[in-house]
């Protein structure tokens, strides 16, 4: 079914002195066929105010639009559910990051050599792989950036399995001019324990040049804001969580990683994910010694 917004101006007035206005505002609806009157009391829902006297909105527009999140407006919960795939495809060449290496897949064993080892009719084919860890859809363990932090092997699986999964979709969020993802944009929402997907829409560039300049990043408050609120994983659809283009500073990495938040960069799709209701889960595998490995990064949505 599709989603519905509201586009609109406000004009509030509160009962104990005082006024709000906003222009430009957009409020996800549960359905297109509400009053003015519904929309305002969801308007002051979603805000969290109190003691309002009188709403006003001007130039309402209600469009077909994805829900991006709005409190007061809840997810609607189906029987069972669909499987969203968020990770990118690794494959023989794939440019990941600018500068690392692509992997390389050579046979080990061949169909036509193993028929001289096996029964007539019966065949294998075995591969090896050669490749860095940061390819394609990964995730970072504190090991990654501390060398006295968890592995992969480390890690607790009950972190990295079937979290609650927050999704902000933030492609209108950010501008060439200011690409940093702030706390401030993600502060309607509660996060503790769950895992915190942005979605910025620069996975359209993955595999291609583009894909490494200009890109979008969370910025060092919006960090200190995710730990202090709670969340157990962070992941992007972007280049990095971190600013490459800014020198060597990674505050991102460093303050995640030191709290134990773990990092998926990389990540795809997140579009066909619903702001809230999903389940997120990204597992690589146990791997002592290594800090960053791919993962099959997926969404359990209600259907």
């Amino acid at each position: 079914m599709p989603d519905y917004r509201a586009h609109f101006d406000f004009q509030l007035s509160f009962a104990n002195g005082g006024e709000l206005a906003g222009t430009g505002f957009r409020l996800d609806l549960p359905s297109p066929d509400l009053d003015v009157d519904v929309i305002g009391r969801l308007l002051v829902q979603h805000l969290g105010l109190a003691l309002v006297d009188e709403v006003e909105l001007r130039g309402l527009r209600i469009v077909e639009e994805p829900h991006r999140g709005s409190r007061g407006v809840p997810v609607v919960q189906a029987p069972g559910a669909r499987v969203v795939d968020l990770s990118h495809t690794i494959r023989a060449g794939l440019a990941t990051y600018p500068g690392l290496p692509a992997p390389t897949i050579t046979p080990h064993l061949t169909r036509e050599d193993s028929r001289a080892r096996y029964a007539p009719g019966t065949e294998f084919a075995m591969d090896v792989i050669h490749m860095i860890g940061n390819t394609g859809t990964y995730l970072d363990s504190p090991f990654h950036r501390y060398a006295e932090g968890p592995d992969l092997a480390g890690l607790d699986l009950s972190t990295l399995v079937g979290l609650r999964a927050e999704v902000f979709h933030l492609e209108d969020a950010w501008t060439p001019e200011r690409r940093g993802i702030r706390a401030e944009t993600l502060l309607d929402r509660d996060v503790r324990g769950s895992a915190v997907l942005l979605h910025t829409g620069w996975d359209r560039w993955f595999g291609r040049p583009e894909y490494g300049v200009g890109a979008p990043f969370l910025t060092e408050e919006g960090v200190r804001h995710l730990i202090e609120a709670g969340a157990v994983l962070v992941g992007i659809d972007s280049l990095n969580i971190d600013d490459t283009e800014s020198g060597g500073e990674r505050p991102a990495h460093s303050l995640l990683l030191d709290a134990g938040i773990h990092v998926v960069e990389h990540l795809t799709n997140l579009g066909a994910v619903p702001p809230s209701g999903a389940r997120f889960t990204a597992a690589p595998p146990a791997v002592e010694g290594f800090g960053t490995f791919p993962v099959r990064a997926f969404a359990e949505v209600p259907a």
